[in-house]
């Protein structure tokens, strides 16, 4: 695969930003849930948080999020982790 050939943190960000949070019906990625994205070829890991530990929906979220980045091109694999640190905060929110 060549440089050209891998997806940009742009375009996963993009396929992200099509993920709605159910409760707050704004997508993930204004709502500054994700904390990171690593592209290695073919992969991409995810790693982002819920706005509660405790939110019912994290299983969909977590597929939908997956769901996203396995339907971008080149993209073979994805990973999704959940992480608490830092808590999230409504300050986290885009505008």
């Amino acid at each position: 695969m060549t440089a050209q050939q891998t997806v940009t943190e742009a375009e996963v960000l993009e396929a992200l930003s099509l993920v709605i949070d159910p409760e707050l019906g704004r997508n993930i990625v204004d709502l500054g849930l994700i904390y990171g994205v690593n592209i290695t070829g073919a992969k991409v890991f995810v790693s982002m948080t819920l706005t509660t530990a405790g939110c019912p929906m994290h299983e969909s979220i977590t597929w939908g999020v997956k769901c996203a980045l396995l339907n971008l091109p080149n993209v073979e694999d994805a990973e999704v982790e959940l992480v608490w640190d830092p808590p999230w905060h409504p300050s986290m929110m885009k505008a």
